[in-house]
């Protein structure tokens, strides 16, 4: 099955290399058609977020009441979600679904493109990563794929840091930055050794994200987060709140 995807993959890029005549170009519209048919499963998850935003407090009651039967608050739990129309992964599908994409692009560059494919000649081979080039010794050749790895950790941190700008929480905030910095550095550490076509890919996408939420992600959350206020000041959601009773313990005989 993987290598059927790998090699399905391979077609589809040697595609679209054949249209536009480049296959960095090619690697650019395989990643904007990605993001192109995700874009309806983000905004439905930023919705189903905003809505469980709202929702929070009961989920917590939820938690709280029946925290002495972890059974009957699974259950509950799981009515709740069915009842609201929330997936708890439902946030992370998009991601999800990206990365076999991501891993199988690294085999289609290494073993099924031609020797020297580029990106217009600027990013010339693809197949290659930065430490390769710059082991080469080529270090104007090797300045371009040092961009694309520090591009691959810069846009890495840049959505965590737009995630977090609604937090009053400055300790939270401090944390969220030095995770996202972490995290940067190990991105670029793994970079490093990955085919400069892949991180095109990574870097075209993550640009697309961080565009997409500045421009339409937060606009669909905001209006999200005012109709579910609404909706919720309307219809308050009643929470069956009934504890199981725990048995009375036998009194030892005198």
């Amino acid at each position: 099955m993987w290598d059927w995807f790998i090699g399905f993959l391979a077609q589809v890029l040697a595609g679209i290399a054949g249209l536009v005549g480049d296959w960095g170009m090619a690697v650019i519209i395989l990643t904007l058609l990605v993001r192109l048919a995700l874009t309806p499963l983000t905004i439905r998850s930023t919705k189903s977020s905003a809505r469980m935003q709202v929702l929070q407090p009961q989920l917590q009651a939820i938690q709280e009441r029946y925290a002495d039967d972890p059974e009957r608050q699974a259950e509950e739990m799981r009515k709740f979600y069915s009842e609201n129309s929330f997936n708890p992964l439902g946030g992370c599908l998009p991601v999800l679904l990206q990365m076999p994409i991501f891993f199988a692009l690294f085999n289609v560059l290494r073993n099924h493109i031609p020797e020297g494919a580029s990106f217009y000649n600027i990013i010339n081979p693809l197949s290659e990563s930065a430490s390769e080039v710059v082991a080469s010794g080529d270090m104007a050749k090797a300045a371009v794929f040092i961009v694309l790895v520090v591009l691959f950790g810069v846009l890495t941190f840049i959505p965590m840091i737009l995630n977090n700008t609604t937090s009053a929480d400055i300790d939270q905030r401090r944390m969220t930055y030095g995770m996202g910095g972490m995290t940067s550095l190990m991105m670029m550490w793994f970079g490093w050794s990955v085919p400069a076509g892949v991180l095109l890919y990574y870097n075209v996408s993550s640009l697309w994200g961080v565009i997409q939420q500045l421009f339409i992600t937060n606009r669909v959350r905001e209006s999200a987060l005012k109709e579910a206020k609404e909706k919720a000041a309307n219809m308050p959601i009643e929470v069956d709140v009934v504890r199981r009773e725990r048995a009375k313990r036998p009194r030892k005989k005198s």
